[in-house]
Order: structure tokens, then sequence, then C-alpha cells
């Protein structure tokens, strides 16, 4: 956890930025939808929902994204007011994100590289986990931030506003830096054809309209991608003759 110093060793913004607690509810905006205190604004040192932006535009604003209950915030946004080399940062999304704190440490241990602060295990030739442990470790080493901070005057929001498809819920995939996994969907996971799942669409939708007497059946997507053919359609469709009783002796 991060340990306040004083404003002339770590800047106010700084401080706040790294112990204020986001998405929780907004007190002001309670009853709105996306009431979510994602947004920073470093003037103010305060944290807002997307509905307290309005007047705090001309100011600068960082967006913080979530990854399981974990506060992230894009590596391009936050190096433009501190160094931020030797920090392990993830992919989400073809965007660079850092922690902002640090997280719980690794249960198994082993050789390899740790975090300076929290002994967190990490990928070479990182040294710290998030911006947290390395604030924390400049500060105990060093005694100041005095040449790791930069001048930033202008910070908006990106265009696209913060609904950019980089907020991050628990099923987003969070690759480390350097990692070689591929994945054949845009979300990351192994991959589902859409020739098995248009099968699977195709036949629960026969066996859903012959149970409730309807034998018309128009496949999805067909013929571009559907795999149902006409003959299974007319055998999964095909009556029964009219039973015979069998001759009496």
């Amino acid at each position: 956890m991060f340990i306040c110093s004083s404003p002339n060793v770590v800047p106010r913004w700084l401080q706040v930025l790294l112990t204020e607690k986001f998405y929780n509810a907004c007190v002001i905006h309670e009853d709105a939808k996306k009431n979510e205190k994602n947004v920073y604004c470093l003037d103010c040192c305060i944290s807002l929902c997307p509905h307290c932006v309005s007047p705090h535009r001309s100011h600068r604003l960082l967006q913080i994204r979530r990854y399981v209950y974990h506060d992230v915030i894009r590596l391009d946004d936050v190096a433009n007011l501190i160094d931020c080399s030797s920090i392990q940062f993830y992919r989400t999304n073809s965007a660079k994100v850092v922690f902002l704190n640090q997280r719980p440490p690794t249960k198994i241990k082993g050789s390899g590289n740790f975090c300076s602060t929290c002994d967190r295990t990490l990928q070479d030739p990182y040294h710290y986990c998030s911006l947290s442990c390395k604030v924390s470790h400049l500060v105990k080493t060093l005694g100041s931030l005095s040449g790791y901070l930069f001048e930033c005057n202008y910070m908006p929001l990106s265009d696209s506003g913060l609904d950019d498809g980089l907020i991050m819920t628990p099923d987003s995939v969070l690759e480390p830096a350097g990692s070689n996994r591929t994945s054949s969907g845009s979300g990351g996971y192994d991959g589902v054809d859409c020739r098995t799942t248009l099968a699977c669409t195709a036949t629960t939708e026969i066996v859903r309209k012959k149970r409730s007497g309807v034998s018309t059946f128009r496949p999805p997507c067909r013929p571009a991608c559907s795999p149902v053919t006409e003959i299974s359609v007319n055998l999964m469709n095909r009556r029964k003759g009219t039973p015979q009783r069998a001759p009496l002796y």
C-alpha cells in the first residue's frame, strides 16, 4: 500500500491518485446510470463520474480502468506525468496499461525477478509491479522524485470519450508484456468457429420447431456459412408412416 509522504516529496495530485478509491458510486448522481467514479482530475485532485466531467473539460483528466477489482491506467497517459520505466506493463485491446497500486504477492515464489517493493514475481527486466511500488521505492531510496516527474499542462480525455472499448471487465484479456500468447478471436479466447456455433443454433431451432408442430425451417445465414444441409433437414422433418398391425395366427 502506498504511504503518503510530504507534499515536498510527492506532489498532491500523485498522492491522491494512489490513495483514491475509484469506481465507487457518485453521491451526486447516485440515481443515474454509469455513475462510477472512474475519471481523475489532476488539477482538482478529485475523482469524477462521467456525469461530473463537463465542468472539468479544460483540466487535466485521467481515465481509470479496472481489471478484476484492481485499478489500471494507460501507460501512454501516465507516462506524460512520471517516468514509468521498469514498471511491468500489460496489453489489453492493443493498449498498454500499468497497475496503479501493488497487488497481493504471488503465493508460489521461485527463483526469478521480483518487485523491489512488494516481492511480486515479475518478468525480466522489470523492477516494479505498479506505479505505487515505483514511487514508494524511489522515495525510500532517493528521498524524492526529482528527475522523474514531467510537466504536462494539457491532458484531455480521449476523443472517443469514456466508452472507448478499453474499459476492462473480469472477462477481458490482460497479457503481460512480451507474452507470446496468440488468440483467434478479438477477445483473446480460444476461438469458437463460426460454423460450429451456427450448427448448434440451427439444430436447436429444428428441434424447437418440430416440438411446436412447425415443419418449415429456415436455417440462419444460409447458404453462406450454415453447415446444415437440405438432406439433414428433410431427414429430421420426415414423418413416420402409418403403423401396420402384425397378422394374427
